[in-house]
C-alpha cells in the first residue's frame, strides 16, 4: 500500500510528528568498530497529537523476536540488534534517564514512522514493514517539550527472508506471546476450519459479534495508548485500534500474515486488517465473505452497525477508505 507524507501518525496512542532537522557532532560504534557520524546539538521537533478515536460512520507457531546480538549497535545508552532485520525487526534497549524516548524507523525515500519507547533496560520490538532496502533506525531523548535530541542513528540494510515475516511476529502495536489469551482464543478457533480463509472468516465473525465499541474509553484515552489484547479480549469491548490489534494478534499467531493498517475513513482516523490468503495474494480491507469475494474488513464498524445497511454499504465502499501506514 502507497503511503503519503511526510509525517508519522499512529493510530490511538501513536505520534504524529514533524520533522524539522537532525542534529551536530559525536558519533557511535559499531559492533563491529565501524563509526557513523551523528548531529547533537540541533534537535527535532516532536509534537505529539490527540488519539484518533473512529467509532463508526454516525496455535500455529507463535514468533518470538531474538535479542540475538549478532547485528548491534551501541551508543549512549542505547542499544540497536538488528540481527534479525531479515526477520522484518529490530529491537532497542535504553537505559539512560530520559523521562520519554521517542525510536524513528525510516526506509530511504519513504516515510518515518515514530514511537514511543516505553521499556527501560528491557527490549522492545519495532517493525520494518516497507520490504527492502535500507533503514535507519534513531533513537531521541526529550530535552523539553517537543524537542527531542538525537541520541543513535544507524542504517540497516534490509533483505527480508520472504515478504510476510514483518506480519507475522509481533511488535509494540501487536504485542503477544504464546502465552497470551489471545493466542490461545485464535488456536479455538481456527481448529475446526478447513483452511486460512476459514481461519480469518471465523476470527473475524467472533470479534464483530461479541466485541463493543468503547465510548468511555474513546473519551478518555490519551496520547501514548496501545491496546493490551488480552484485556480487550476479556473485557470484550475497545476502540478501532483495540478491534484490529485482537484480529491481527489471532490471525499472526496462526500463521496467517497480517497488516494492521492506519488511515482514514473519509476525515475519521481509524485502523483495519489487511490478510494475505494463499493463491488470492493480499486481500485488502476484507470485511465478509459472500461465496464470491471478500468485501472490506473493518471489524469496529461492522461490530458497531449490527449489520445495518447504511453501515455494510459504507464499509464496502473502498473509496470510503485510504491507507497510510502498515505494523
Amino acid at each position: 500500500m502507497k503511503k503519503r507524507g511526510a509525517a508519522f501518525a499512529a493510530v490511538c496512542g501513536g505520534i504524529l510528528l514533524a520533522i524539522n532537522g537532525c542534529g551536530p557532532k559525536g558519533s557511535i560504534t559499531a559492533a563491529d568498530n565501524t563509526k557513523e557520524s551523528i548531529e547533537w546539538k540541533t534537535v527535532v521537533s516532536i509534537k505529539d497529537e490527540g488519539v484518533p478515536l473512529s467509532s463508526k460512520p454516525e496455535g500455529k507457531s507463535v514468533k518470538k523476536p531474538q535479542a540475538s546480538g549478532t547485528v548491534t549497535f551501541r551508543s549512549n545508552s542505547v542499544t540497536l540488534d538488528a540481527s534479525n532485520a531479515s526477520h522484518g525487526y529490530v529491537m532497542v534497549q535504553y537505559t539512560g534517564n530520559a523521562s520519554r524516548i521517542k525510536v524513528q524507523v525510516i526506509k530511504n525515500g519513504g516515510e518515518t514512522y515514530t514511537y514511543d519507547l516505553n521499556a527501560r533496560s528491557a527490549y522492545e520490538v519495532f517493525p520494518l514493514t516497507e520490504g527492502n532496502g535500507t533503514y535507519t533506525v534513531r533513537v531521541l531523548e526529550q530535552v523539553q517539550g517537543t524537542q527531542y535530541a538525537i541520541k543513535s542513528s544507524n542504517q540497516i540494510p534490509v533483505k527480508l527472508v520472504n515478504e510476510f515475516e514483518p506480519f507475522l511476529y509481533p511488535n509494540q502495536y501487536v504485542n503477544f506471546t504464546s502465552e497470551s489469551a489471545v493466542v490461545k482464543k485464535g488456536a479455538e478457533l481456527a481448529a475446526p476450519a478447513a483452511d486460512s480463509l476459514a481461519v480469518v472468516n471465523n476470527v473475524y465473525n467472533y470479534v464483530v459479534n461479541n466485541f463493543t465499541y468503547d465510548t468511555a474509553l474513546a473519551n478518555s484515552v490519551q496520547t501514548g495508548y496501545l491496546p493490551n489484547v488480552d484485556q480487550v479480549l476479556a473485557k470484550k469491548k475497545g476502540i478501532c485500534f483495540d478491534y484490529a490489534a485482537v484480529m491481527t494478534a489471532m490471525l499472526r499467531s496462526q500463521g496467517i500474515p497480517t497488516k494492521l493498517v492506519v488511515g482514514y475513513t473519509g476525515s475519521l482516523y481509524h485502523a483495519w486488517v489487511n490478510v494475505y490468503i494463499e493463491g488470492q495474494g493480499w486481500v485488502d480491507n476484507i470485511i465478509y465473505f459472500d461465496g464470491n469475494d471478500w468485501k472490506l474488513m473493518d471489524p469496529t464498524f461492522a461490530s458497531s452497525g449490527a449489520n445495518d445497511p447504511a453501515i455494510r454499504d459504507y464499509i464496502t465502499n473502498s473509496s470510503n477508505y485510504k491507507g497510510k501506514y502498515t505494523y
